[in-house]
């Protein structure tokens, strides 16, 4: 599939997303954008209005995502970290854990799944699936098949999993998946390359045309990564070009924009800069690049935690719904709502109920923040050291 993007795209690897380069009609775009227009107009599917009310029910007041989406190796690092092997029976106790915790629902509107969960049921013989319904969470999937490198660029990934994924999506709605995730990467100390930028855009919009198609929601995820000593300004650019070049390429595969959700990383200095943001500047700057590029049609934007802390997260979050947004702006959250719950089970059945209390505390916190209404007093320590991890992957 690669292959074929990059004969779309057209554009020189070398050729690096700089100051000068959004001012400028470099070939590779001026070219394409004289032959990009498209006067077909899509009819709308089976499931264009069950798509719509999927996105509004996840994009509802006071809630957010709960990602638990880690491959089984990613997975595997989160039980080491608490002294337990990676076996299926442990990753089911502790997915088992997250998702049968009672209130849930009241905080998380959507948890994204990996596929192993998606098939599994609870020790007791109840489908995941049904756990999420019972109390109004949406169930989802992750579909990518996860980074590969990028020939021809500067060091740089492509995400791969498109061969395939319509018959693999409608197995998935089948099973009672209502919204997919797909995540590929911009690395800023990377350049990022033009051929880099293009081919998420492309491979995003493809994906999420696949998913419609089958009555999946898509979640959009092209994530800037933390990586590098550069400026909030620098990355503000790049992501600039990054959600413009996406989309265009969702709307030229036709993608209904009320039926989608995104998921952007927040516009922060990178994590080596000498200078840290403030939550109010992270939220200016990040309201600017939404507002610049991201059309109001699109029901709601659920943002990464990209290794913050638990609390920088939740604040950032905060800021940002300090005043009325046109989109929900909201969380789809991994490690900022998990970290605090490890600790507290340490793999221990005793300690599930006091596991589950640390999760209601992150996730009642992230909903009162996507309301605006969050404070950090008295949030514990822990909650606050930072879990970046550079080089990340999942």
């Amino acid at each position: 599939m690669a292959s074929a993007s990059l004969m779309k795209l057209n554009a020189s690897s070398s050729q690096w997303i700089g100051q000068n380069s959004f001012n400028q009609s470099h070939g590779s775009s001026s070219r394409l954008s004289s032959n990009r227009v498209s006067f077909s107009i899509r009819a709308s599917g089976s499931y264009t209005d069950e798509l719509i009310q999927t996105a509004k029910s996840v994009a509802s007041p006071g809630r957010g995502i709960l990602a638990i989406d880690e491959s089984s190796a990613t997975a595997g690092k989160r039980l080491a970290s608490i002294g337990l092997d990676n076996t299926e029976p442990n990753r089911l106790a502790y997915r088992q854990l997250l998702l049968t915790t009672p209130g849930l629902g009241e905080y998380i509107s959507g948890a994204i799944l990996f596929e192993e969960t998606l098939y599994q049921s609870t020790t007791d013989g109840k489908k995941m699936v049904d756990v999420l319904r019972e109390q109004n969470i949406m169930p989802g999937i992750k579909v990518d098949k996860g980074l590969v490198p990028l020939p021809g660029s500067n060091n740089e990934s492509w995400c791969q999993g498109l061969d395939g994924l319509a018959s693999r999506s409608a197995e998935y709605y089948k099973q009672g998946a209502r919204f997919a995730k797909w995540r590929t990467v911009v690395s800023i100390p990377c350049g990022p390359s033009a051929l880099a930028v293009k081919e998420a855009a492309w491979g995003l919009a493809r994906y999420a045309a696949i998913s419609q198609d089958n009555g999946l929601v898509p979640i959009v995820e092209p994530e800037i990564l933390l990586d590098g000593d550069h400026s909030i300004d620098r990355t503000l650019e790049v992501a600039e070009k990054v959600w413009s070049e996406v989309f265009f390429y969702l709307a030229e595969n036709n993608v209904v924009f009320e039926g989608i959700l995104l998921k952007p990383s927040m516009v922060t200095p990178g994590a080596e800069h000498k200078e840290k943001a403030s939550p109010d500047t992270i939220a200016e700057y990040t309201l600017k690049l939404l507002r610049r590029r991201v059309p109001p049609a699109v029901p709601g934007i659920m943002f990464l935690s990209g290794g913050q802390s638990e609390v920088e997260a939740t604040l950032n979050l905060n800021a940002m719904n300090k005043t009325p947004n046109p989109w929900h702006v909201s969380f789809s959250y991994a490690r900022a709502l998990q970290n605090s719950v490890l600790k507290a089970w340490q793999g221990l059945p005793e300690n599930v109920e006091a596991a589950q209390k640390a999760l209601l505390i992150r996730a009642k916190a992230n909903s009162l923040a996507q309301l605006g209404r969050y404070s950090a007093e008295g949030e514990a320590e822990d909650a606050k050291q930072g879990m970046f991890v550079k080089g990340y992957t999942y």
